[in-house]
């Protein structure tokens, strides 16, 4: 057992004991719910912490928790970055490589190299429109507004204007990623590019995103130098994880990757990419596909599905459990397995498709395919490589778009 102020874990790896406190122990509970806290047998404040799918770094208080992936962190990133849109499957974007072992510090150090990179090239401007009550005409007078605000006062005029300035989205979005690694414990190294951020935008309005709502950023041949740190930057600004402090309890904030929900961005982008289909013939999970029963309560919201002319042909989920069978510490859980076929079969029954598809990472899933009983339904496994090169990722995507128009062939 230990009690100490840095504490590093493994995606889904159980750690030795470690001494919590009531308020660390509850914090640690809202902020990361997917890690599993077990009590020590015969102890009061020694536990064990199991994480899921959730990587990254959590600071509550004194208290630092890094959670490593069991993928290269480098790989982590391009994934993440891919499912924003970063670059194409077929692109080799994305190389930066670092000898930090956690995220957070890999992040940050990535995040200075592209600011550096990008604004080595001049920094972006672009028009805003502003409007103002001025002494002087600028650009257009809102007539209404005058008329309503001023009566018949001649001055101050309001008018709209463009103000071409560096002040804009992208570089607001550059320096608030910035600011908020530069909260979190790094090391010298990975706050120098940082700070060479701060510096350089200094003219620039800092503001704060929701995680849920960060804009993005049109890119043309103009701005597209920008592209790598802006990606890097909407990144780090939605996966951020802030709580403020309550009624005594200790203050959360990290930057937390849930893989399951980056795995399924991933497939889903690299499907629509490799079937040359829009999302609008290959559905995500941010829309629901209709009801398991006919009182119309308990609504399907499968991770994909293929619709042509109203009609959904192709049902499948993408499932990150990131656990490999040769891993010595894993223990099969087989309950998970059966828990996902159920899912599946689900989605094929009420939506009266011959079969779904089960897409797992790599190591997780036995490709046989599954038919059941009475039922007169099959349902296919299959994975994607995640840990092998670029090269492999991209064979493994291919084989998969095969996979899945043969799935959609059986409801024709």
């Amino acid at each position: 057992m230990r009690k100490c102020d840095w504490i590093d874990l493994t995606e889904h790896k159980e750690s030795e004991p470690i001494q919590l406190s009531p308020a660390e122990h509850d914090a640690i509970r809202r902020a990361v719910p997917s890690i599993n806290i077990t009590r020590v047998e015969d102890s009061e404040n020694e536990y064990t912490l199991t994480p899921g799918s959730t990587i990254g770094a959590l600071e509550i208080g004194d208290l630092s928790i890094h959670i490593k992936p069991k993928l290269k962190i480098e790989r982590v990133l391009w994934l993440a970055c891919y499912a924003l849109g970063a670059f194409n499957l077929r692109d080799e974007q994305f190389t930066f490589k670092s000898d930090q072992p956690e995220l957070i510090a890999v992040l940050a150090e990535a995040l200075g190299d592209a600011a550096g990179k990008a604004f080595a090239r001049g920094l972006l401007h672009g028009y805003r429109v502003e409007e103002e009550a001025l002494h002087t005409v600028r650009g257009r007078i809102m007539v209404a507004e005058q008329i309503r605000r001023r009566f018949d006062m001649p001055l101050p005029v309001e008018v709209r204007y463009d103000e071409y300035t560096e002040d804009i989205l992208a570089n607001r979005l550059i320096k608030a990623a910035a600011r908020l690694l530069g909260r979190m414990r790094l090391s010298e190294k990975a706050r120098h590019g940082l700070r060479h951020i701060d510096a350089t935008l200094v003219n620039v309005t800092p503001v704060r995103y929701p995680p849920n709502d960060v804009p993005e950023v049109k890119f043309d041949r103009l701005n597209g130098h920008y592209k790598e740190v802006v990606t890097l930057a909407r990144l780090v600004l939605a996966h951020q994880s802030f709580e403020p402090l309550r009624d005594g309890k200790v203050r959360a904030r990290g930057f937390l990757v849930d893989m399951n929900v980056v795995f399924q961005q991933f497939v889903t982008r690299a499907l629509r990419e490799e079937l040359g289909v829009s999302e609008h013939v290959l559905h995500s999970d941010n829309r629901s596909v209709g009801t398991l029963d006919k009182g119309r309560k308990v609504n399907l919201k499968p991770d994909l599905s293929w619709w042509e002319d109203g009609k959904c042909t192709f049902v499948g989920d993408a499932k990150y459990k990131r656990t490999d069978r040769d891993d010595p510490d894993h223990v099969a859980d087989p309950k998970i397995p059966n828990a996902d076929l159920y899912q599946a079969l689900a989605y094929a029954t009420a939506l009266n498709l011959p079969g779904a598809l089960l897409i797992y990472a790599q190591g997780e899933a036995d490709p046989s395919p599954y038919c059941v009983c009475h039922a007169g339904k099959r349902l296919e496994v299959t994975a994607v490589d995640l840990a092998g090169s670029i090269k492999d990722i991209r064979a493994s995507i291919g084989e998969l778009a095969v996979k899945v128009r043969a799935v959609k062939a059986q409801s024709a």
